[in-house]
């Protein structure tokens, strides 16, 4: 329309990302959110689910529904959507290394809601829609939750993919995520880059694999959907998402001979930015998340087709209900009361816009250009190339940060504050997750495993090692297994066996990220001066223990203390506290830092502690980093924890200060002046 009046677009999908704790307990949840007006589903899974474990595995302990809810067999899954009728919802699933699997469950679960209701399963599936994320590439840069190879990981992607086309026709097989590249440091060209480089890995490996006719070519390219962050930097944004939709129409139409314009459309979800949100004056988030939100949706000719928004405690710990509703709110408001829905695009024909969009797709292409010259982006993954260029970007974004360039509001500027009475009583304001959700998921898993036919079990894991040595379709031998009662470690196992598993480069290798000036030069001396006394240089071990792949922190962290004089030794993710007691031990170190953002801190760090003193190592000081409440952070440090960072310590040099007093205090050194 030119001007406003009665006609309105409609409303993309309004959606919360919500689970944790249990499969009863997220379904009241999602009931609660649809009873609110939310309009689709978008379903947190924990990391166990997402990396193949059961709950029982000893890297499950402390991670069982921290960050989603745990679904280790199809049981939880029909409790995860009792009472949700599946052909009429939308429904998006996070989940990458295991989509195959829980989009199988996802399906029987609809077969069998149909069979009770006297319906065609068949004609079921036909109505199902929603989408898999099932983006692996993206993990082994950002998110960690891959577990097999990038060769086998495309497959079971190629896989997904060819058989949805066919027998789920609504679905979204993959998201292409971008989310986690800008989390991860991405600027808006790597972001546009490496999402489009991914997109090609996987319509190339689809055509390549003959699993779909060329004719029905088109149909694969229609089903691709993206997933794509927003940060605050709300016109940047909007016209990332134009370029974005520039790029897509010409690669399908120009590579891959897409002549349908409607199966070439851009079709995108969004989860703004969440890293982003602050733990200082956590209610400045409120008005993060709005201008996120508009970036995203003030243009119609890039309009999301799908929200979801945070809450603006999330830099603190699990929303309650409450603050869930807030964001869904805010997204209401937006989408009834404004007149946003009721004009066509403002920003067509605009000189700023079409400059801006025109220069990033110019330098998307010349990014995808050096991607395609080292072979793809799976080539680009196993040589290093975008991790490292990815903690690149992300160490000149937070040395602008400490610098002063980047002004984060209440963090590095306008840091005088009136109190916060939504945060009168800390403990009251974030929810805790279910302390006994680890032991009742245990439970139910052994339950399962004694009701079940352990022969149907052994036939369909067999079944399914050799379809993974085959090169046939991989989902049939999958959904064989869900039916057989095959949980989702088991499957996970068995595919580990045939494919390995992988250990993607951390990317800290050759980077810098230390600004200049006297407080790093500060620093420098006084681990130089430090290690002297000691009798040799100083080492720092960083860890990443548990399941917790957002390693983005850990890596800032290892780079900074290699710049100031430390020898650091990392090793990546997934990590067992004895593993990493191990390394301390054998590489003699001086310190060991911990990083954890999944909420599994209170489990796993007195682990740590504890093997650490059965190893004679209690004189070495742990450190730790992450998404920590204030009473937690307390009963860390009177277990033994030295110290305890969270995200209002943003300033990487003065942490390397406090992390050399923490060194001398522990060996009886007197404190620097």
């Amino acid at each position: 329309m030119a001007d406003g009046g009665s006609t309105r677009d409609k409303p993309w999908l309004i959606r919360t990302y919500a689970g944790h704790s249990s499969a009863a307990g997220s379904n009241a949840l999602y009931r609660s959110n649809l009873a609110k007006g939310q309009t689709g589903l978008s379903v947190a899974f924990d990391l166990p689910t997402q990396t193949g474990y059961d709950p029982d595995h000893v890297l499950a302990k402390g991670e069982v529904g921290k960050v989603g809810v745990p679904v280790p067999h199809l049981g939880e899954m029909r409790k995860l959507f009792e009472g949700i009728p599946l052909d009429e919802m939308n429904t998006s699933m996070t989940i990458n290394a295991t989509a195959m699997w829980l989009l199988a469950m996802y399906q029987v679960v609809a077969e069998e809601q149909a069979i009770a209701a006297g319906t065609d399963p068949a004609e079921t599936l036909r109505k199902l829609s929603g989408t898999t994320q099932n983006d692996i590439i993206k993990e082994y840069l950002s998110r960690g939750t891959y577990v097999f190879p990038p060769a086998a990981s495309m497959r079971l992607t190629v896989d997904t993919i060819a058989y949805t086309v066919t027998n789920v026709p609504k679905w979204n097989p993959i998201n292409i995520c971008s989310y986690h590249l800008q989390e991860a440091g991405a600027t808006t060209v790597q972001e546009l880059a490496f999402a489009m480089s991914t997109a090609i890995a996987v319509l190339d490996a689809v055509r390549d694999s003959g699993q779909v006719p060329a004719e029905k070519f088109g149909d694969v390219v229609a089903r691709i959907s993206f997933f794509v962050n927003a940060g605050v930097r709300f016109v940047e944004e909007m016209c990332k998402m134009r370029a974005f939709v520039r790029l897509w129409d010409e690669v399908t139409e120009q590579r891959y001979g897409v002549s349908d314009p409607k199966q070439r459309r851009f079709r995108y979800g969004v989860q703004v930015n969440s890293l982003g949100l602050t733990e200082a004056q956590p209610e400045n988030n409120v008005q993060r998340i709005v201008l996120e939100m508009l970036g995203v949706t003030l243009s119609k000719d890039a309009r999301a087709r799908a929200i979801q928004l945070p809450a603006w405690n999330e830099a603190l710990g699990l929303p309650r209900p409450w603050d869930q509703q807030w964001s869904l709110r805010i997204q209401q408001v937006l989408a009834f009361e404004s007149d946003l829905l009721e004009y066509d695009d403002l920003f067509r024909g605009s000189v700023v816009v079409e400059a801006k969009v025109d220069q990033l797709v110019r330098d998307a292409y010349a990014e995808m250009d050096r991607i395609a010259e080292l072979g793809g982006a799976v080539a680009a993954v196993e040589s290093g190339y975008m991790k490292s260029a990815l903690v690149a970007s992300h160490a000149e974004r937070r040395k602008r940060i400490e610098t002063g360039e980047d002004k984060i509001i209440g963090v590095n500027s306008f840091t005088e504050t009136e109190p916060n009475p939504l945060l009168a009583d800390l403990d009251a304001a974030i929810q805790t997750a279910d302390p006994a959700a680890e032991s009742a998921a245990i439970e139910t898993v052994r339950a399962w495993k004694a009701q079940r036919d352990d022969n149907a079990v052994s036939a369909a894991l067999e079944n399914l090692r050799k379809v993974a040595k085959s090169n046939d379709n991989l989902m049939p031998a999958t959904l064989e297994c869900v039916r057989a009662g095959v949980t989702t470690g088991e499957w996970s196992g068995a595919l580990r066996e045939e494919f390995g598993e992988y250990r993607a480069p951390t990317g800290v290798t050759g980077v810098s990220s230390a600004p200049d000036g006297a407080a790093i030069a500060e620093v420098r001396a006084a681990v130089q001066r430090t290690g002297d006394e000691l009798g040799r240089r100083l080492r720092l071990l960083v860890g990443k223990p548990g399941l917790d792949g957002h390693s983005n922190g850990a890596e800032q962290v290892a780079v900074r203390a290699r710049d100031v004089g430390f020898e650091v030794i990392y090793q990546g993710i997934r990590l067992t506290p004895a593993q990493i007691v191990a390394a301390a031990v054998e590489e003699d170190v001086h310190c060991v830092g911990l990083s954890i953002l999944s909420g599994s801190h209170m489990e796993l760090i007195p682990d740590v502690l504890d093997r650490l003193r059965d190893a004679g190592a209690s004189d070495v000081p742990v450190i730790v980093g992450g998404i920590v409440p204030d009473g937690d952070a307390r009963a860390l440090r009177e277990a033994g924890v030295a110290a305890v960072f969270t995200p209002k310590d943003y300033g990487l040099t003065e942490i390397m200060a406090r992390i050399v007093d923490v060194i001398r205090t522990a060996n009886g050194l007197d404190p620097l002046a």
